[in-house]
């Protein structure tokens, strides 16, 4: 029994003391492998800070380098924009010429050639580095330099705008005087030529009543169609010099026409002039309000007397000597008709001319001089026409879209057949056709 007792306290000694061994050869391993974690942790985190260091001295050096590269083209950029500065100012210098300009200009370029080639060395021989201030005080500092050479660029460019300008205020100054002076000729010359015309006292035996005939009615058209045709140019001439756009002007009096040239724009004015100067043509006296010709006609020598009364004189001087005839009163509504304000006062700058003419009194202008003179012509050829009749001297128009026929029509321009079937067509009407008895004046129209 109690040995059965002893045996049973062995084996329960026994085990406890297995226990305590397993227990403590366990925390002796536990304590070596912490031992061995820590040596590791502390050898790895020296390597750690090693490849930092290392990896921060690479990225200081490429943000060093990358300052110093900046720095560098920052300045070949203000040296290139300094020798473009320069060459522009030597460019200036040159017209008109100035030695002293020249020369320092020059040298400037010769020094700034010679920076470019050292920065060309410093970059092949990689010595970009070369610099005792810092590579950011550089860059700044060439930056600066750069917008001072674009400043001094723009500046001789404002210089040559400038001087430019002058010279084209002096040609246009210069052209002026010479379109003057043409003008002035001009005057002296159709003074010429109105003198020694047939029309002059010298030529009145080709002018009796009873021996009229078409051909004295052909002459009188041809000069009322250099009258007319020399209103126009002055009226273009006056145009551009108001900045018009022609070709909108000629499109408003004659829409959608394409001109083979555009220099036959002017045909449009023509046409223009034409149709409110020939208008009322066939009446006796033009179809004026207040005209007493509807109640009272005239016979053919009243008319043939007028003619001859105003054919040796200027308008003006007609209109100063008999102001109540109706030639005074045929002058004042054409105008009023023929010239609007607007236009009047975009060429002229107002419509003082307009309200001379409103008041009967006549303007001291070349513009209206010109209008006189064809006022002058169309009167005439009116008083000729009716010397031979009534019905006997008619004007006459063609219809826009009439194929072209060579008895009633002259064309002013050349246009190509476009097939056989197929004739040219009128576009408008630049000048009225007449009839003379029974000959046929023709009608000279656009075509198309």
């Amino acid at each position: 029994m109690d040995s059965a007792r002893n045996s049973s306290n062995k084996n329960r000694l026994a085990r406890t003391f297995a226990k305590v061994m397993h227990i403590r050869a366990a925390t002796g391993i536990d304590k070596f492998q912490r031992s061995k974690t820590r040596e590791k942790v502390k050898h790895d985190t020296k390597i750690d800070e090693t490849h930092q260091r290392v990896f921060c001295n690479d990225e200081d050096e490429k943000l060093k380098n990358r300052a110093v590269m900046d720095a560098f083209i920052a300045k070949l950029f203000a040296t290139i924009s300094s020798v473009k500065a320069t060459y522009a100012e030597l460019q200036y210098f040159q017209i008109p010429y100035d030695a002293d300009g020249v020369q320092s200009a020059d040298q400037t370029i010769v020094s700034e050639l010679k920076t470019l080639s050292e920065l060309k060395q410093s970059f092949l021989k990689k010595h970009l580095d070369d610099i005792n201030i810092s590579p950011e005080t550089t860059q700044r500092s060439a930056e600066v330099e750069e917008q001072k050479n674009l400043i001094r660029t723009y500046e001789v460019t404002r210089k040559k705008l400038e001087s430019q300008s002058k010279l084209k205020q002096s040609e246009i100054i210069f052209l002026k005087e010479k379109l003057e002076e043409i003008r002035r000729e001009n005057k002296i010359i159709e003074k010429r030529l109105n003198s020694s015309g047939s029309l002059s006292s010298s030529s009145h035996e080709k002018w009796n009543f009873s021996s009229l005939s078409p051909t004295n009615f052909l002459f009188v058209l041809k000069q009322t169609t250099k009258s007319i045709r020399s209103l126009v140019k002055f009226l273009i001439s006056e145009m551009e010099s108001a900045n018009w756009d022609l070709v909108s002007a000629a499109d408003s009096i004659q829409p959608d026409i394409v001109y083979s040239d555009t220099s036959h724009i002017c045909y449009a004015f023509e046409s223009f002039i034409c149709n409110q100067m020939f208008d009322g043509f066939n009446f006796p006296e033009f179809d004026i309000p207040d005209s007493q010709s509807k109640i009272k006609p005239k016979p053919r020598e009243y008319f043939f007397d007028k003619f001859m009364e105003l054919k040796s004189l200027k308008a003006r001087e007609y209109i100063t000597w008999k102001p109540t005839l109706m030639f005074a009163e045929f002058c004042r509504c054409k105008y009023l008709k023929l010239v609007h304000p607007k236009l009047e006062a975009s060429l002229f700058g107002n419509i003082s001319q307009r309200n001379l003419v409103n008041a009967r009194k006549l303007p001291e202008t070349a513009f209206f001089d010109s209008f006189l003179e064809v006022a002058k012509w169309v009167w005439l050829l009116h008083c000729l026409a009716f010397s031979f009749g009534p019905d006997e001297a008619t004007v006459f128009q063609i219809a826009k879209g009439s194929r072209f026929s060579e008895v009633f029509m002259d064309s002013v321009n050349d246009v190509a057949f476009v097939s056989p079937e197929r004739s040219p067509e009128v576009a408008f009407v630049v000048f009225p056709g007449f009839k003379v008895g029974k000959t046929v004046i023709q009608c000279q129209v656009y075509l198309v």
